[in-house]
């Protein structure tokens, strides 16, 4: 894989080529720009599957530089290596692959660029039908200090509790602060509630059982959970199991 290096410190940037002559083959650095319009053109003169990118720039940041890249035929795969992480959700806005914060290290720069790898065969097309999804296709979960992209269709249920909600997904929960009115709205062919504190993925729901309470809870693909199902969402839950809606 041909790295290409992007950061307007030149200690940075051989802090990060002494790293991936570290990690070693297949993973090699052609070439090093210090600022977005020089990326730019580091990329057209030559193949290059990665661009490790700062944000914080002068002239054309990485954001933009970003941007731009993703328009090419064949966009090399980014992951952004900044100091601040208040930029992370339009990192991922830009269709990243990753998002590392200073200072590197080399174990979680591995992981990134083996991450890389896979949507980088053949030619990026992984890459390119990951930006050929809607922008609502995906929410965004904090996940160890920094954002990590979760697709819709990996999703089972979102349930809140007090200010946060938890999305249960196939690789396990996390935590996000958006509201379930907000995700309702957002994802409103994909979901439906079944109580005030809980919204499910409409293809994820496999029936109706009766709690001993009397309620009724739903039994989900990919979950072992039982969410209870209020007496006023009752009906259209039905209505989904019957295929009415």
């Amino acid at each position: 894989m041909k790295i290409l290096i992007v950061d307007d410190e030149a200690h940075a940037r051989a802090r990060l080529r002494s790293l991936i002559d570290e990690i070693g083959p297949p993973w090699r650095v052609v070439g090093e720009a210090d600022n977005g319009q020089d990326a730019l053109q580091r990329v057209r003169l030559g193949e290059v599957d990665l661009v490790l990118m700062d944000i914080r720039m002068p002239g054309m940041d990485g954001l933009e530089a970003a941007a731009v890249l993703a328009g090419l035929a064949t966009p090399p795969a980014v992951i952004f290596v900044t100091a601040y992480d208040e930029h992370a959700l339009a990192a991922f806005e830009r269709h990243a692959v990753d998002y590392l914060l200073k200072p590197i290290r080399r174990e979680r720069l591995q992981r990134a660029i083996e991450k890389a790898v896979t949507l980088n065969r053949p030619q990026l097309q992984a890459l390119q039908a990951l930006q050929e999804q809607p922008d609502d296709a995906y929410i965004s979960v904090s996940f160890r200090g920094g954002l990590q992209r979760i697709p819709i269709s990996e999703v089972i249920y979102f349930q809140a509790d007090n200010k946060y909600v938890t999305v249960c997904h196939a690789a396990g929960e996390a935590l996000l602060e958006e509201s379930l009115k907000s995700l309702e709205e957002r994802f409103a062919q994909r979901l439906i509630r079944i109580h005030r504190n809980a919204l499910i993925v409409r293809e994820r729901l496999l029936g109706l059982k009766r709690l001993g309470n009397g309620a009724c809870a739903v039994s989900l693909a990919g979950s072992a959970a039982e969410l209870e199902v209020s007496r006023r969402h009752l009906p259209e839950v039905r209505k989904l199991l019957r295929g009415r809606i």
